[in-house]
């Protein structure tokens, strides 16, 4: 999937996902503090531009809302360090981790791997980006997540229990950072369920508003 960027055009190809990285979800979840970044991914089918309708689901039926900050990498290689990390990004914009939380908590207890429940075609919904650089301060970005208008989530990156640069730099070791991926970076306390007709709006006053509806 092409994603714009100014002047520049990225392909999308990868999507990584961070779990666990805000204190106030994991407690509403009864889950424990991960020592390191929860990583996991998702196909280029699970991406979802603004606008765009998403169907709903038709393998389980407790379906769920994670409103997240997604970076944009730019810039291909491993950073020797967290500091050297921050190069890497390029864009920032808003998203949703779309969850079967029901599927989810059938394979989580069995130790099964979870992307039936996360992964699924259209589970990606991602806003436009905004140039990096217009951004006064990524440790201090506020942003809300809303269903019909009501607002469920509100985060502040400053909260994450680890920042964009220890992201980064995690999924780096593992992964060679190529122009195009995407990183969503965790979802804070107020997720929720979804019906059919939903509008769910991704929203920061420093990045834009972008909304999706559900059929």
């Amino acid at each position: 999937m092409k994603i714009s960027l100014g002047k520049k055009s990225f392909e999308a190809r990868r999507v990584f996902c961070i779990g666990r990285n805000y204190y106030d979800h994991i407690k509403e979840l009864h889950d424990e503090v991960p020592e390191k970044p929860v990583i996991f991914m998702k196909p280029e089918t699970s991406l979802v531009m603004e606008g765009e309708q998403i169907k709903f689901p038709m393998h389980g039926r407790d379906f769920h809302y994670e409103t997240e900050i997604v970076l944009l990498i730019g810039k291909e290689g491993r950073p020797d360090t967290a500091k050297k990390a921050m190069e890497h990004i390029a864009g920032v914009s808003l998203g949703f981790d779309l969850t079967m939380r029901d599927v989810q908590r059938y394979l989580l207890p069995k130790g099964l791997p979870w992307e039936l429940s996360k992964s699924f075609d259209q589970s990606a919904p991602v806003g436009r980006f905004v140039e990096k650089e217009r951004l006064k301060d990524l440790n201090d970005i506020e942003f809300f997540g809303k269903v019909n208008g009501e607002v469920k989530q509100h985060g502040l990156s400053k909260n994450m229990i680890n920042g964009f640069d220890v992201l980064v730099f995690e999924i780096s070791r593992a992964w060679k950072l190529l122009p195009g991926d995407l990183i969503y970076t965790g979802t804070p306390a107020g997720i929720g369920p979804l019906k059919h007709g939903d509008q769910i709006i991704a929203e920061s006053a420093s990045i834009g508003s972008f909304s999706w509806k559900l059929i």
